[in-house]
C-alpha cells in the first residue's frame, strides 16, 4: 500500500487541492482555526491557568472571534488553546491587540517548551 495514489490523474487532483488550499490560506478567506500548546514549568501552572482564562475572556471580545476554548491536560502544566476566527485579518488584528501581546509576554518566561501555535484554514469546495 502506498501513501499517495500512483495515477497521474489522482496526483493532479491532490496537487490542485493543495494549491487551492494554499491560495485560500493566503487570501485570508474562510475561517482560521488556531491550536496552541502551552507547556509551562509546573510551579507556574496555577498562574498560567488564571492568565489563560483571562486571555480567553479578553479574546472573545475581539472582532471576528468565533470561539476561544482553554483546555488543560491531565498534567496540570500542559494547556491547549483552541481559537476560531472569522478571517485571517480578524486573527491578525487580535494578535496585535494589547491583551494578546501582554499575555504572550507574561507567559514567555514560564514556558517549559516553545509556544506551539498552528494555524489551519477551512477547505471549501
Amino acid at each position: 500500500m502506498t501513501l499517495f495514489p500512483t495515477s497521474r490523474k489522482s496526483f493532479a487532483a491532490i496537487l490542485m487541492l493543495a494549491v487551492s488550499s494554499l491560495a485560500l490560506a493566503q487570501s485570508g478567506a474562510g475561517r482560521v482555526y488556531v491550536v496552541s500548546h502551552v507547556d509551562v514549568i509546573p510551579k507556574y501552572a496555577a498562574e498560567t491557568a488564571k492568565l489563560l482564562l483571562a486571555y480567553g475572556a479578553d479574546s472573545r471580545k475581539d472582532a471576528g472571534a468565533v470561539r476561544i476554548d482553554v483546555l488543560v491536560e491531565n498534567g496540570p502544566n500542559h494547556f491547549t488553546l483552541v481559537e476560531v476566527w472569522e478571517t485571517r485579518a480578524a486573527y491578525e488584528a487580535h494578535v496585535s491587540q494589547e491583551h494578546t501581546r501582554a499575555f504572550r509576554e507574561k507567559v514567555h518566561p514560564w514556558l517549559g517548551s516553545p509556544y506551539d501555535e498552528r494555524l489551519s484554514y477551512e477547505v471549501k469546495p
